[in-house]
């Protein structure tokens, strides 16, 4: 992606693709005629399956009151429990906290490329797929990736905080 295609996207989705860039990684940020707020919208506007969005759920930690980002498979629903039993007590963090921390608001939250480094869990969910998308900094951006690729882009452990399928 060259200086004048990056200047022309959201500042949040050119954060991540200077990450992106700056990492090598082969996929730069697209952008959705339609918004993808949720892993279902992002799924449908892609023609793939809604477990291979990897959403990215921010909490905020009661003990410092630092962001903790979950990236978690579109399919499945985060278990707090299992959560706070990894990083410590979380509560819910507002869209206030959440662009504060992130740079981003709510619904286009990128797994890079934030204001602050969060604590980050992967969920191991994700491992499922050969190949996920990702919000890139904008309810309108996503961008390519294996799974592979976010815990090496993130450096965060890959974990089970997903709730068990009923």
């Amino acid at each position: 992606m060259c200086g004048a295609e990056l200047s022309a996207l959201p500042e949040g989705v050119q954060r991540v693709a200077r990450v992106l860039q700056d990492a090598g990684h082969p996929h730069a940020p697209v952008m959705l005629d339609d918004a993808a707020r949720t892993a279902q919208q992002a799924a449908d506007a892609l023609g793939i399956a809604v477990g291979q969005i990897a959403k990215s759920i921010i909490f905020r930690r009661k003990s410092d009151d630092a962001a903790v980002l979950v990236v978690a498979s579109g399919d499945r629903r985060v278990d707090e429990r299992k959560v706070d039993a990894l990083v410590g007590k979380t509560g819910r963090a507002d869209a206030g906290f959440v662009k504060a921390r992130t740079g981003y608001t709510i619904g286009g939250v990128a797994p890079v490329g934030h204001l602050q480094p969060p604590v980050t869990l992967i969920d191991r969910e994700l491992f499922r797929f050969d190949e996920i998308w990702a919000a890139a900094g904008h309810p309108h951006g996503v961008f390519r990736l294996r799974p592979q690729d976010l815990e090496r882009l993130t450096g965060a452990p890959v974990a089970d905080v997903a709730q068990d399928p009923a």
